[in-house]
């Protein structure tokens, strides 16, 4: 896991060395082990190195193959780089180093461009290929790592983060207007190319791209999903499935704890997070992964309000299996003096206060170890959320079902009657307050359709990119890797091939992960109906703790002077809602969120990156 960053000219001029530097000390969170570059004519090249596999000085980048043909900047892993390893070894490949980066060099020289299909991780890398006389950028399957790029006039600027791009000063002089739109109005981020920034766009997921003496040529998807549509499965399906997915899951997560530092867990007392806890569990009795050492650590947030607090769960996985436990209370009075910091962190305004339980987590998990696993993609692949089963019971209507229909709404409406009812209100409050915005945005409509294809949208677009950019963004703040093993895409390739009702069924979601993990998660756990996960009590602290700060915002003249809302209506309804006239939704906090990071990127930009780069 590192920071990349780059430049390639296309006028034949010479990369500006200083601009590299600049752009890799704005990633110098991301590789706290070491830095490196690389400028050769009008490429240039720059590295930040968090080291995971072969901690030696060997796995240093920018790399080169012997031969000098090749030179790669890498971030992400390939975890089965072992496997891949002794292929190209047996292919006549000699390897002189311990890291996952060389194999992927090797692997590129042996396959091409084919390479790419064989890679089971997580990356964004870019590779100058001298023989060819070009730059090769790819990213992972569902982009769980991030890259970012930028055409300005004769040059390609590229990095790990947009922060990085900004050392330039022409880029990203104004926010995105599309993008900022469909934030506002949506809460909807990373479901496209664009970036809030405008110029600044990201490298799909699953795609590569190439730049050469002809300049950028355009993106080429070399991955993509489909999820069944099909209703009902067979009986040897429905038998047969779930021991197929736990054996699929715990490849997954044996080949996540591949370190040659300290890896822990993500666990908040949710399904996902404690099935891994427990696959670990398992693995580490029985196959002793030394990553791990002689007893795995977890990291939790909890809080006293028991409305928010998960503490119950995360001691039901604790006691199952005796793993060693942290936990953080996020605190809104430290949250006032970490905002900033969230928000530079994440370079882009976030649509709710929920990932800074995750920011906390980081942080505390930061004082022991440098890899964790969580749970993150099993909602959108396993039918997790519950506005999910809306879908499938519309699905279910368009396709005439009726007595499938039947059933499937008294399950859902058993168990979870009141989320429907709270949905429906706030669909009017959301409605109403979306009419406060003064810029148009496309609609989106994250739940319209087939559920098959709602959640296709939602792994690869509509949600799923989101939650993986704020997780890179918290856990790379503090020098940690995080590693996602339900997304391994053999676990997402599996799933996608799975028909709905394996996923979804008289209201329980989850249901063929529920049965394979029976017997092996705490059924108080597994039988579970709530979904909360990392959460905060934003409601509360915005209408308590947070309310002076939000009040001051409000008030001020760049708030009032924005072109993008109706200052006074939203002044308006904040102050409706905390009378108790109106309830709260997350479009408060948008608006708000944005404020800040307007302020932030755009009105003292030369301020806030002058500070990160130690001016």
């Amino acid at each position: 896991m590192c920071g990349i960053a780059g430049v390639v000219r296309f006028d034949g001029g010479l990369a500006d060395p200083v601009l590299v530097e600049r752009m890799s000390a704005l990633l110098a969170h991301r590789g706290p082990d070491g830095a490196g570059t690389l400028i050769e004519g009008p490429i240039g090249l720059a590295h930040r190195r968090l080291a995971i596999i072969d901690l030696s000085d060997e796995g240093r980048q920018p790399m080169l193959t012997a031969d000098g043909s090749l030179a790669i900047v890498f971030n992400g892993e390939v975890f089965n780089f072992l496997e891949l390893r002794g292929e190209l070894e047996r292919a006549g490949h000699r390897f002189r180093t311990g890291t996952d980066t060389e194999v992927v060099l090797a692997a590129y020289a042996e396959w091409g461009r084919e390479c790419l299909s064989r890679f089971n991780g997580m990356f964004a890398l870019a590779i100058l290929d001298r023989r060819r006389r070009e730059v090769f950028f790819a990213r992972d399957r569902l982009g769980v790592k991030p890259l970012y790029y930028t055409r300005d006039g004769d040059r390609l600027l590229f990095a790990s983060e947009c922060k990085a791009l900004l050392a330039d000063p022409s880029v990203g002089r104004t926010p995105c207007p599309t993008t900022l739109a469909t934030f506002l109005a949506w809460g909807v981020l990373d479901h496209s190319e664009l970036t809030l920034f405008e110029g600044i766009r990201q490298l799909p997921p699953g795609h590569w791209m190439v730049a050469n003496e002809q300049g950028l040529q355009e993106p080429v998807r070399w991955w993509s999903l489909s999820v069944n549509g099909a209703i009902g499965s067979t009986p040897e399906l429905e038998a047969a499935a779930p021991s197929r997915l736990l054996a699929l899951l715990t490849d997954a997560v044996r080949l996540r704890l591949r370190a040659d530092v300290p890896v822990g867990t993500c666990l908040s007392g949710g399904i996902d997070s404690s099935t891994i806890v427990a696959l670990i569990a398992g693995l580490l009795r029985d196959e002793h992964p030394s990553s791990v050492g002689d007893r795995q650590r977890t990291f939790s947030a909890v809080y006293a309000d028991p409305r928010f607090d998960e503490r119950r769960y995360i001691r039901a996985a604790v006691e199952a299996t005796g793993v060693s436990d942290a936990c953080v209370e996020p605190d809104p009075e430290r949250l006032s003096e970490d905002l900033l910091d969230l928000i530079w962190a994440q370079d882009e305004p976030f649509g709710s206060l929920s990932i800074y339980a995750q920011y906390c987590v980081m942080r505390l998990a930061s004082g022991s170890v440098t890899v964790v696993l969580d749970g993150q993609g099993a909602d959108e692949q396993l039918a997790g959320y519950l506005a999910y089963q809306g879908t499938y019971l519309s699905t279910l209507a368009r396709q005439g079902r009726l007595l499938r229909l039947l059933e499937e709404a008294s399950g859902t409406f058993r168990h979870h009657r009141g989320f429907f009812i709270d949905a429906a209100r706030q669909l009017v409050v959301r409605r109403r307050r979306r009419g406060a915005l003064r810029i148009e945005a496309e609609p989106i409509h994250r739940y319209a359709g087939s559920l098959d294809r709602v959640l296709e949208r939602e792994t690869v677009s509509t949600n799923l990119p989101a939650l993986l950019h704020y997780e890179d963004r918290n856990a790379m703040h503090f020098g940690i890797e995080a590693r996602v093993p339900f997304l391994d895409y053999r676990v997402v390739e599996f799933l996608a091939s799975l028909p709905l009702d394996q996923k979804l069924r008289r209201g329980v979601t989850k249901r063929v992960l529920r049965r394979a993990i029976r017997g092996l998660v705490p059924e108080a756990i597994r039988c579970r109906m709530d979904k909360m996960g990392f959460v905060t009590p934003e409601e509360v602290w915005m209408g308590g703790a947070l309310a002076g700060l939000v009040e001051e915002v409000l008030a001020s003249e760049s708030f009032r002077s924005r072109r993008y809302w109706d200052a006074t209506r939203v002044a308006e309804d904040y102050a409706d809602y905390r009378a108790g006239r109106a309830p709260y939704s997350h479009e408060v906090f948008r608006v708000f969120i944005t404020e800040l990071w307007l302020r932030l990127f755009f009105d003292q930009r030369e301020r806030t990156l002058s500070g990160h780069l130690g001016e």
